[in-house]
């Protein structure tokens, strides 16, 4: 894998027409008031209608197989249409983590069964899938994960509890990484393995995180003797750790490592150009600039995903993600600094609520996908193993 020859994206007229399109559509709907623009859209913003349009569109598992419901177009143009929904602040949290992670998880590892009975009903945004990871003792050390699963006849009985786990208490799914074998101090990657679970199978429990503010996206998940069945169990018994890296390629190098800030970033320009703030401006475009190249960091991994050579992206990847996550979290202060504000979540002005949502949930950057001092741990590896 090569870390610092990433390959640069030329979109093609297609491409460019599809952005239009994309773009179009949401401006009408916007016209329509069918949703509220915001910050951080696709951790927050859960409207289960939305999903569901946005699947008559055709636009969830735009790169899947047909057979499945899905377009078979390139993983450029999801890019493409994940940059205009988060550019705008769309509501796409219900369909988001089954449309990004669960479909290519189970199209690369999953059984004939589960990819004919969960991708079809992925794509027409009905059944939304929450990623079971984090742990209350774990903290950035995922292989010390104690949920554990035994086998039974027929399946398996899970028992444990995960922490932070995105819009649990909406999903109808998680993908659980479980303990199916002893610990083993000596090589704590082995033994895990990854099952779906059910959110309302008996022994579940889900217990809202809420934000100070009221608002609710995290969640407690208590595992009580749930069962499982054998044909919930992705891919190989054991091989979860290996699974769950490559799932994770996906988390951590998309757009929504870079522009869950975007709207406050747009509403700065307008308002800027408004009060004709020269000064201002020239400081916005030194924003824009670093956008633009962690853009091309990011649309380049994509790019190695389309490929399908066998690339590891998982360096390239936690890069992404590290450096996104400083640039998301600088946008608040950085704003706060060029024009003045009156950050509140009901405010009229549109600057001043995307400021609100900004800082109240940009201490989360650094959690969700993995810490910022684990993955400058990745990174440091890779390039000393080059």
């Amino acid at each position: 894998m090569k870390l610092f020859h990433l390959p640069t994206v030329q979109f093609t007229q297609e491409q460019e027409q599809f952005r239009l399109d994309v773009r179009t559509f949401l401006q009408d709907e916007l016209a329509k008031g069918t949703f509220t623009p915001k910050c951080d859209s696709w951790l927050s913003g859960d409207d289960p209608e939305f999903s569901k349009l946005i699947g008559q569109k055709g636009w969830i598992g735009l790169t899947w197989p047909k057979k499945y419901g899905g377009q078979e177009r390139s993983t450029i143009d999801r890019y493409i249409l994940t940059e205009e929904f988060l550019a705008v602040g769309a509501p796409v949290a219900a369909h988001w983590f089954a449309d990004r992670q669960t479909g290519p998880l189970l199209l690369r590892y999953g059984t004939e069964e589960q990819r004919d009975y969960f991708l079809p009903k992925i794509v027409k945004g009905e059944c939304y899938f929450g990623i079971g990871l984090s742990e209350p003792n774990s903290g950035s050390d995922l292989a010390s994960v104690s949920t554990r699963a035994e086998k039974v006849d027929g399946g398996w009985i899970v028992n444990g509890q995960k922490i932070w786990t995105s819009n649990a208490h909406l999903c109808h799914y998680m993908v659980t990484l479980v303990r199916t074998s002893p610990f083993d101090g000596k090589n704590k990657h082995a033994g895990l393995s990854q099952l779906i679970v059910d959110l309302h199978a008996e022994g579940v429990t889900v217990v809202p995180i809420k934000f100070l503010t009221g608002e609710h996206h995290y969640n407690e998940v208590f595992f009580d003797n749930v069962f499982v069945p054998d044909n919930m169990v992705v891919g190989e018994v054991g091989n979860g750790w290996i699974q769950g890296l490559a799932e994770l390629a996906f988390e951590r190098s998309g757009p929504e490592r870079i522009l869950s800030t975007f709207p406050l970033i747009d509403e700065l320009i307008q308002e800027l150009k408004r009060q004709n703030n020269l000064e201002g401006l020239q400081q916005a475009s030194k924003i824009v600039a670093r956008l633009w190249g962690l853009r091309n960091l990011s649309i380049g991994v994509a790019q190695l995903l389309e490929s399908g050579n066998g690339d590891d992206v998982s360096i390239p990847a936690a890069l992404v993600k590290a450096l996104g996550t400083k640039f998301e979290q600088s946008i608040p202060e950085i704003t706060r600094l060029i024009v003045q504000t009156y950050p509140t979540l009901d405010a009229h002005r549109k600057i001043d609520r995307f400021m609100a949502e900004s800082i109240l949930h940009a201490p989360g950057f650094t959690i969700r996908g993995g810490t910022s001092e684990v993955l400058y741990g990745v990174v440091a590896k890779g390039v000393i193993a080059q």
